[in-house]
């Protein structure tokens, strides 16, 4: 189920970004919503922020940008020492209630290892990303619980066995059809121009749960 073709630097620009972070060239951002159009190299989304109406977003296309497809996988393919990177929320027994999984090729692991703030609800302040070493799986009620290790700690991620399990492929601009449900790593210039070098996109109706 490993994705060979895919880099490491890619995925790191993906998950790998605790919070909104300052870089000298602007502000990191990550995008989410749907397609509008695909006008050149001038992407426009409707953006969803928090609890305010979604509203046109224009990112610009870096000339080598990467598109990458969701592929959902399944999951009872997740074993231990495979690396991960799980969004979730912490639950009153101390665990951690995952929201989505995304299973790295190996070639990626140690990705954006750690434990930080994430976004991906735009609405719960306790959210948080885990890139981490799976160490453990054990069945639950209802899924599964993975035990998972990354410099510094460790943590036990219940997964239920609705929660979107996902990989990345490599694909095209096709896929930024009008529509179709994106997330984009960018980069926000001081003039206010906002630059992608990769965009996730759904692709068979399995749309980007990050």
């Amino acid at each position: 189920m490993w994705l060979k073709s895919l880099s490491v630097g890619v995925l790191a620009a993906l998950i790998a970004i605790p919070a909104f972070a300052q870089a000298p060239e602007g502000t990191l951002v990550r995008i989410r919503g749907k397609v509008e159009k695909l006008d050149g190299s001038t992407l426009t989304v409707k953006g969803r922020e928090g609890k305010n109406p979604a509203s046109d977003v224009s990112v610009m296309l870096a000339p080598d940008v990467v598109i990458l497809a969701v592929k959902k996988i399944q999951l009872s393919d997740i074993k231990q020492g495979d690396f991960i990177g799980s969004a979730a929320v912490p639950g009153k027994d101390g665990k951690l209630k995952a929201e989505e999984v995304l299973v790295f090729p190996e070639m990626a692991r140690g990705t954006g290892e750690g434990h930080y703030p994430w976004d991906r609800d735009l609405k719960s302040s306790d959210e948080t990303m885990t890139n981490a070493t799976v160490s453990g799986v054990a069945s639950a009620a209802k899924g599964e619980v993975l035990m998972v290790q990354y410099k510094g700690g460790e943590a036990e991620l219940v997964v239920g066995p609705k929660v979107p399990v996902v990989t990345f492929a490599p694909d095209d601009k096709a896929l930024l059809k009008s529509g179709a449900t994106v997330f984009i790593p960018a980069l926000k210039k001081p003039d206010g121009t906002i630059v992608a070098n990769r965009v996730i996109a759904e692709k068979d109706h399995v749309k980007p749960p990050m």
